[in-house]
């Protein structure tokens, strides 16, 4: 008697919403590794990024994107066009809101999604800052606009997440398993690198710097099996920020590098020698050849 194969369902899932409503935060915590950086300051994800959840007889592929914004640069130009790329084919949009937070541009965003033809999701996050009765009427106030399916949750406790991916797997199409069971993510070592030097810079640098921060990889050398050695430059766009970079006495440079050395050390596997520079590159988020350079590819747009 032959035995009858169990359908495999999986799909695309694009976390879509504003800037700082927690989408690379949940998208880690989903995972349950860290593959997307994460700080308070807005547009911290400027890439479409891919997180691999595999479960029995399921699998999501996350396609956390950057905060809908209007763009001014090509590198905002860039990241919204990563935005439209990511939700242009999947299976499923996972439209997500700070609860603690709703504005009105938020709300247009969600309103405007629900135009589009994909299943939706609306995922309140940040559950743990909100009172019981404030997610009832952000459930009721969302649900009007046509969201059938609406799940609180918090990225920061977990609150909410087994509730999510249930609901997330129950919906998926049948299909392949696009990728093993073991891989999370399809981001190159380098670019991993890269993005958690970044995310030191975003923690520590002040108001006006972040946004103006790219980090070049310019070579990664395996010394021996248990040493990388690891060349980096971080970019900015005045003089005045390179100072500020790398503060009094190389204090602040010294900050970044050692606790992005720490968190590349865990993702590596191996100590590692970790070399940072400091360069000015005038006006670099509007340069085609420094938006390559950087990571990000500025062809479109």
């Amino acid at each position: 008697m032959t035995e009858t194969k169990k359908p495999f369902h999986s799909g695309f899932v694009a976390i879509v919403g504003r800037p700082n409503v927690g989408k690379s935060t949940l998208m880690n915590a989903l995972i349950g590794e860290k593959i997307a950086i994460v700080s308070a300051r807005p547009q911290t994800t400027r890439s479409r990024l891919m997180g691999v959840l595999t479960g029995d007889g399921w699998q999501i592929v996350f396609l956390d994107t950057p905060g809908i914004h209007t763009p001014r640069s090509r590198l905002g130009e860039y990241m919204m066009q990563s935005v439209r790329d990511a939700m242009d084919g999947v299976e499923m949009l996972m439209v997500l809101l700070d609860a603690a937070n709703v504005t009105e541009a938020d709300r247009k965003v969600a309103a405007d999604l629900t135009q589009k033809k994909t299943p939706k999701l609306l995922v309140l996050n940040k559950l743990d800052l909100v009172k019981p009765e404030r997610v009832l009427a952000l459930m009721g106030e969302f649900g009007s606009l046509g969201y059938d399916t609406i799940i609180p949750v918090s990225a920061k406790t977990g609150d909410g997440l087994e509730d999510l991916k249930q609901a997330l797997a129950a919906s998926l199409p049948e299909g392949p398993q696009y990728f093993p069971d073991d891989m999370i993510t399809d981001q190159p070592e380098r670019q991993l690198c890269a993005e958690l030097i970044r995310e030191k810079a975003l923690v520590h640098l002040r108001d006006e710097v972040p946004h103006g921060i790219g980090v070049e990889m310019m070579a990664i050398n395996r010394v021996r099996d248990d040493l990388t050695e690891i060349h980096a430059t971080i970019y900015c766009e005045r003089e005045a920020h390179k100072g500020i970079i790398i503060g009094k006495g190389g204090a602040m440079l010294r900050t970044i590098g050692t606790e992005a050395r720490e968190d590349i050390e865990r993702l590596m596997c191996t100590h590692v020698d970790l070399q940072l520079w400091v360069k000015v590159r005038p006006d670099w988020r509007n340069r085609p050849e420094d938006l390559r350079n950087l990571g990000y590819d500025s062809r479109r747009g």
